[in-house]
């Protein structure tokens, strides 16, 4: 009769026989943490905006969308900040180029519009109707969305002023979207900050508005993490 005990060579190929399995096994799931990582992508955010977005007349690699993302992956965020800035660009023009610019996929908006508009003293309520209407467009997509306060020129008169200032907190509000209260925070009207024309800020002055948007960012990062899935 065999004894129920295992002898020492029934071990020793126990032992093997365990071993090639966990290699196996650590094969597989290797394996698949490396397709994992191949198949990952960079979080892609598109930066809607004037020529406050774009950099008007700074060097290549120094307007704020490329030292935002820089400053972004230097602190261990996989992104792209994808410049959709035009110079002169109004909240209609931002409307009007919206659904193109959307056409490659992305994963986040921040929108920076209405300067121009009140630069050319257009109408208050047209330019919230238009950004009205890119909220909705972007909600509709399901898309995180920071959106970048500005003021009017004080010289336009108080009651433009006003209503003007009021319009980004009353859409973040209503659409539920993060807010940034002034995008030129610290540094309008500032002549150590801004380019001879004193409206556009200048490669200090872009590390300024870098330094203050950055948490809302990294919000939007957040969000666009917690997203479902289109």
């Amino acid at each position: 009769m065999k004894s129920r005990y295992w002898n020492k060579g029934g071990w020793v190929k126990a032992s093997r026989l365990f071993l090639r399995v966990c290699a196996i096994i650590a094969v597989f799931v290797g394996g698949n943490h490396q397709i994992a990582a191949a198949e990952a992508k960079p979080i892609r955010i598109l930066a809607l905006g004037t020529s406050l977005t774009q950099g008007y007349n700074l060097p290549p690699g120094t307007d704020y969308c490329a030292v935002l993302e820089a400053k972004l992956m230097a602190k261990g965020h996989e992104v792209t900040i994808v410049n959709a800035g035009v110079s002169g660009d109004t909240s209609a023009g931002g409307l009007a180029r919206l659904e193109w610019v959307l056409e490659d996929a992305v994963d986040g908006v921040i929108v920076e519009l209405g300067s121009n508009d009140a630069l050319r003293s257009f109408s208050v309520p047209q330019m919230q109707s238009n950004l009205d209407q890119i909220l909705v467009t972007l909600k509709a997509k399901r898309l995180p969305v920071l959106l970048v306060g500005m003021k009017a020129p004080r010289n336009l008169g108080s009651e433009y002023v006003r209503t003007f200032d009021a319009v980004f907190p009353e859409l973040a509000k209503k659409h539920r979207v993060l807010l940034m209260p002034f995008f030129l925070e610290g540094v309008a009207a500032n002549p150590k900050l801004n380019q001879r024309d004193g409206i556009h800020p200048n490669e200090a002055g872009t590390k300024i508005i870098v330094k203050n948007i950055l948490p809302f960012v990294e919000k939007l990062i957040a969000d666009i993490n917690t997203a479902p899935i289109n």
